[in-house]
């Protein structure tokens, strides 16, 4: 995840090492000039020590460059939106996040969710959604707005009836079988998935236990052509590079290649459902 971040940085650096050559400075010289140790000037051109707002400003005004400090400032910013741990992302709770994940569906105008161990959020029953945000909030050691949280996830489904937006949501067979909240939960979860099928809208597909992915995969969501996010354990990384956008975009489309839609999906979905009926006798929790 931090791969993005780091050519972000390095994208910097090469502005700001391109700004100071056109002025005829060495490094060193700036760094003399500045009041730096040597070393950070080459550190910062290659991104491995990101600047501050006012190593950007001071830079610039060193080499008669002020007119590039907003652009240079907001890029910087940039980088700092990018990767955002959790433990910042969620510390006023889990409801301002679900608010945030609003707000980015509502801009768009087709969605592209892949899930490989969970039931995407937008599918999700409020007892499931229950589950998940109630280990959030215990993991990641976060104020207890559950309740709120919930209420804003389940909110968050109402752009699946409104409006013209269309959405693919892709999810790993796995999930119908990792347990979330213990089987009551579970068949409910299910019952809503085959119901969830019929949205006009929505195309909806499963990737069988079995098939070759394209690579190690975790969870990401795809926002037009402008956007991706990915999630990991520590934190959240905010994809914006057009380059970058087009390799998940490639991800995405192998991923609905191989990926069961209609009555096959449905038998899936069916077949891990027995699983939990207390009837077979092979109820697990």
């Amino acid at each position: 995840m931090a791969d993005s971040v780091q050519q972000q940085r390095e994208a910097l650096g090469e502005r700001l090492r391109a700004i100071r050559q056109f002025a005829g400075l060495s490094g060193s010289e700036l760094a003399r000039r500045a009041g730096w140790h040597q070393t950070r000037v080459p550190k910062i051109e290659y991104g491995k020590t990101k600047p501050s707002v006012v190593d950007i400003q001071l830079w610039c005004k060193l080499t008669g460059a002020e007119g590039e400090i907003p652009d240079l400032v907001a890029s910087l910013r940039n980088i700092d939106a990018a990767y955002r741990e959790w433990r910042r992302t969620l510390s006023g709770g889990t409801k301002q996040k679900q608010h945030e994940i609003l707000r980015l569906m509502q801009q768009a105008k087709v969605m592209r969710v892949y899930q490989p161990s969970l039931i995407p959020g937008l599918l999700q029953t409020a007892e499931y959604a229950s589950a998940i945000l109630r280990r959030s909030i215990k993991f990641h050691e976060i104020p207890n707005d559950l309740d709120e949280g919930v209420a804003k996830r389940l909110e968050r489904q109402q752009v699946l009836y409104r409006g013209d937006r269309r959405f693919h949501l892709l999810m790993g067979e796995q999930a119908l079988y990792n347990n979330v909240g213990g089987d009551s939960v579970m068949r409910g979860q299910l019952d809503r998935l085959i119901a969830a099928m019929g949205l006009p809208r929505v195309t909806f597909g499963i990737v069988p236990l079995g098939s070759e992915l394209p690579m190690q995969l975790t969870n990401f969501v795809i926002f037009d052509e402008r956007r991706v996010t990915v999630e990991g354990i520590t934190a959240e990384l905010t994809i914006t590079q057009p380059r970058e956008i087009k390799l998940y975009h490639r991800t995405f489309d192998i991923l609905a290649g191989q990926s069961v839609t209609g009555e096959v999906a449905r038998e899936l979905i069916s077949k891990a459902a027995s699983r939990r009926n207390p009837a077979r006798g092979v109820a697990r929790r």
